[in-house]
């Protein structure tokens, strides 16, 4: 009965010290794997977004993880070789089950290298506009403007057409107006340069552009367009709109609406009607 009890007392004490090595494994791989993920937020790699640098941090993180969690199951007396077999065997089954899965996680890995936005860029990807706030293997997440959530799988980024607005530093504001056919083209032409000169978000460089657009049903139309820094962009554009609306009042000219004239058999003479009511019969003549 010594005997007995010795032995298993000599097999508890080194099932005992298998399971701390384990935990020790453990623990100082994950603080190795947090110390050297965070050393990636602390420099500044050469072309490297802040995308990449998540991405990053990620992998080295899980990777030690997963080196420090094999380690760990080896001092505990797993063999390695059944675990790794088991997990492909798995692996596959999951891959036939997840073929969409698998397909964004794909596009998600194209999206990495081609990198056509990064995180904080606002990205319009069909009716969707917004800012983005995670690009992850399997789905980009965006916040729009009403403060709504969307995520949207990265096969649907990759077969999608998607605009960003924030790639380059200035954008172009363009501002479609329609002025009378009676007004001086060349005097709403001098006062739009004015007022794009007059306001400092408008950038002088490059200049504003004055385009006709063609003859309209009721006005002459007109394409302003103004360049503003990125971030300027919509305070430039609410704002040249509200002062082209008040220097034309100030000037005379006339932005027209639509008419609509009805002829009763001869082109210069006018429908008659008359409008009645409960108190009698009121003619309106022309």
């Amino acid at each position: 009965m010594l005997e007995k009890f010795d032995l298993n007392s000599v097999l508890e004490a080194i099932h005992f010290i298998a399971i701390t090595k384990a935990t020790i494994i453990l623990l100082v791989g994950f603080f190795v794997a947090k110390f050297l993920s965070n050393l990636v937020t602390r420099f500044n790699f050469a072309n490297m977004t802040i995308h990449g640098q998540i991405l990053l941090k990620r992998a080295i993180f899980y990777g030690i993880m997963i080196l420090m969690s094999m380690s760990a199951l080896r001092e505990l007396g797993f063999d390695l070789s059944v675990i790794l077999g088991a997990a492909g065997i798995l692996s596959v089954a999951i891959g036939f089950a997840s073929q969409t899965s698998a397909s964004n996680l794909i596009s998600g890995l194209f999206l990495m290298m081609e990198r056509p936005f990064s995180i904080g860029d606002v990205i319009r990807v069909e009716q969707t506009t917004g800012e983005v706030i995670s690009i992850d293997l399997l789905s980009v997440k965006i916040r729009t403007f009403d403060n709504l959530y969307v995520r949207v799988p990265n096969e649907s980024m990759i077969k999608t057409q998607v605009t960003t607005l924030t790639r380059f530093p200035i954008r172009r504001a363009d501002l479609i107006l329609g002025i009378a056919y009676k007004e001086d083209i060349e005097q709403v032409k001098a006062l739009l340069a004015l007022l794009a000169d007059n306001n400092p978000l408008c950038l002088s460089e490059p200049a504003p552009l004055f385009i006709l657009k063609g003859f309209g049903t009721s006005s002459v139309d007109i394409q302003f367009s103004v360049w503003a820094k990125k971030e300027n962009f919509l305070v430039v554009k609410n704002e040249m709109y509200q002062q082209i609306k008040e220097a034309f009042d100030n000037n005379g000219i006339e932005i027209p609406f639509p008419h609509l004239s009805l002829y009763s058999g001869e082109a210069s003479k006018s429908i008659a009607f008359t409008l009645t009511d409960n108190n009698g019969v009121i003619k309106l003549k022309k």
